[in-house]
């Protein structure tokens, strides 16, 4: 047995929130109700015409390997709805179909990053990325960010922290916590920013279709070398099926190609056949319903929490989430988190998970339960605030 793991292990934090969860369902299972606003997984159930696909799919018998890079009819239709939908061609040979996001990512990170090389990210901010750039012997870098600026970097932070050692940014629009975009002539000169450097920029859209206000632009517009991460997760409401996908310049799509082969094998077959139907008329126009209800949970639960002691800093454009100031009510976010769920029965996620720029003045609210529940949780927290 060897005596420790790799020392790039001891870089790699646990996803706090998976252990609050953790403790939310060993109250449920004794009898508490919790609602739960801490997970980032939306709380409809895939739609019907989906799981039909899946399962013709597996009546008829396909469930064997498809090709590394995917289905080529699902690839085509993902090609299609760039164009119908956000105005962008892209080809299908430049799309991989992928075990999730988190595995768009970890292919991408698996080709471009490489030991001692420095990636830029925002903090706050998604915990995995940092992680699956120390996972190949890349530095993440952090660059706080902050209400000012929609918690998005700007070119600024940009010159300011790249350097002979940096090799690329990692950029989410919209973002997980704070669901806020970047706009489009920021990222644009971002982009060309990273370009004259001859570096790499991954762009994770995985909410983008959960924007409020109207449609985002994919950085696909911005041309046809960066790395775009994108899911079949949050907008389709498929999150237990682990099916992703990245759109790969075509000078990559060999290299990308071989590490699928090795890492994964293949997508899974029947969460494959299933997407195809994910871009269908019927479950598009229900997908929308949806969306239009995220948007109703956060019109209703910003002002809510504001009218708690919470600040809302930076409103969000897209994702179900809400990036709260929590520093009048609790020096310690941490803290306020476990006494919330223990005392009140509200699971929410303190900002520790996001990084390190003042996480402790910061909790994450995920809008993924219904406006009546959100309701009940706005009560108990009414409640416990008022009794500390």
């Amino acid at each position: 047995m060897p005596r420790f793991p790799a020392p790039r292990v001891a870089d790699i934090a646990p996803f706090h929130v998976m252990e609050l969860l953790a403790r939310a369902q060993a109250l449920e299972a004794s009898g508490r109700d919790i609602v739960h606003l801490e997970v980032g997984e939306p709380d409809f159930p895939t739609p019907a015409p989906i799981v039909a696909a899946a399962q013709a799919s597996i009546a008829d018998g396909r469930v064997f390997y498809t090709p590394a890079l995917g289905l080529p009819a699902l690839r085509q239709a993902i090609a299609d709805f760039y164009r119908t939908r956000h105005g962008v061609e892209v080809g299908a040979s430049r799309i991989v179909v992928t075990a999730g996001a988190s595995g768009a990512l970890l292919l991408a990170l698996a080709c471009l990053a490489s030991p001692g090389g420095e990636w830029l990210l925002t903090d706050p901010g998604y915990p995995c990325n940092r992680h699956f750039v120390r996972s190949f012997e890349g530095v993440p870098v952090g660059i706080p960010v902050g209400a000012e600026n929609s918690f998005q970097p700007t070119l600024d932070d940009l010159a300011a922290h790249w350097n002979e050692r940096s090799v690329g940014a990692l950029l989410a629009t919209p973002a997980n916590p704070t669901g806020t975009l970047i706009e489009p002539e920021r990222l644009a000169a971002i982009a060309d920013f990273i370009r004259a450097r001859q570096g790499a920029l991954i762009v994770d859209e995985i909410y983008l279709g959960l924007t409020f206000d109207s449609d985002a632009q994919t950085a696909l517009a911005l041309g046809d070398d960066l790395f775009v991460v994108n899911s079949f997760s949050k907008y389709f409401g498929m999150t237990g099926w682990r099916l992703g996908w990245l759109v790969v310049p075509e000078a990559f799509v060999r290299a990308i190609e071989k590490l699928a082969q090795n890492l994964f094998i293949a997508p899974s077959t029947p969460a494959q056949h299933a997407a195809l139907a994910a871009f269908a008329p019927d479950t598009i126009a229900l997908l929308e319903e949806r969306r239009a209800e995220f948007r109703r949970r956060r019109d209703f639960m910003a002002p809510a929490l504001e009218s708690l002691g919470f600040r809302i800093t930076a409103r969000p454009d897209g994702a179900f989430y809400l990036y709260a100031d929590c520093s009048a009510l609790t020096a310690d976010s941490e803290r306020f988190a476990h006494e919330l769920l223990e005392e009140a029965g509200v699971a929410l996620t303190p900002g520790l998970d996001f990084g390190s720029h003042r996480p402790q003045q910061h909790v994450r609210i995920a809008l993924t339960t219904s406006v009546e529940r959100l309701g009940e949780a706005v009560e108990r927290i009414r409640a416990f605030v008022g009794r500390r």
